[in-house]
Parts: structure tokens; sequence; C-alpha cells
């Protein structure tokens, strides 16, 4: 599904599931507690934290899957069209460090 697809999508469940979107604050506030969620389980799986008994369960795909959530939810309550956004960023990023990354000596 490309994203223009699931802004569609996430719209269509909020207005069959949900009552409205939650305000632009209330979401970012939510996305912000996300992205928590998701750093907590990659700093003990992946980084020097030990990951406790609770959190070995935890899917690391569904905590990121409810990060894009919010993501569209913010999208479309502020009329953004995120497939547009995003493609513009690409290519942005693809002009402007073309070579960066290669000409790096820290990644060779």
């Amino acid at each position: 599904m490309d994203l223009k697809n699931a802004q569609i999508a996430v719209d269509n469940w909020i207005q069959e599931h949900g009552v409205r979107y939650f305000n632009e604050l209330t979401n970012m506030a939510q996305l912000t507690e996300e992205v928590g969620e998701v750093a907590r389980i990659i700093a003990r799986r992946y980084g020097e934290q030990s990951e406790k008994e609770s959190d070995k369960n935890k899917d690391l795909g569904e905590e990121l899957a409810d990060v894009v959530f919010v993501v569209l939810c913010l999208a479309n309550q502020t009329g953004i069209n995120l497939q547009d956004a995003f493609d513009k960023k690409l290519d942005l990023k693809t002009q402007r460090d073309k070579d960066r990354h290669k000409n790096n000596e820290k990644l060779q």
C-alpha cells in the first residue's frame, strides 16, 4: 500500500471506528509516546540496556506501525499529502546526499 492509500485507509478507519481525530496536540503527544515505545525496545533489544522479561514479547513491528498510524492521522488532519511530501523528500535527499555517504570514511 502506498502512502496515499494508507492515508485513505486511516481516514476510513477513523470514520468507521473512531468518533473523530484527536486534535493535533493530542496526536503529537501520542506520537511522542509511540516513538518512546520504539526507543525502549531498540535500546534494550539492540542496545546495551538489559531487556526486562516483561518487554521480551513486545513487537517492534507493531510499535513502528503505531508510529506510522499516528503520522498518517497528523497528515490527514493537517491536509498534508504524505505521498507527495515523501517523494519530494526522497528526491531532495538523493540529489543532496548522492555521494555523501559513499565518501564518508566512517562508513567504509
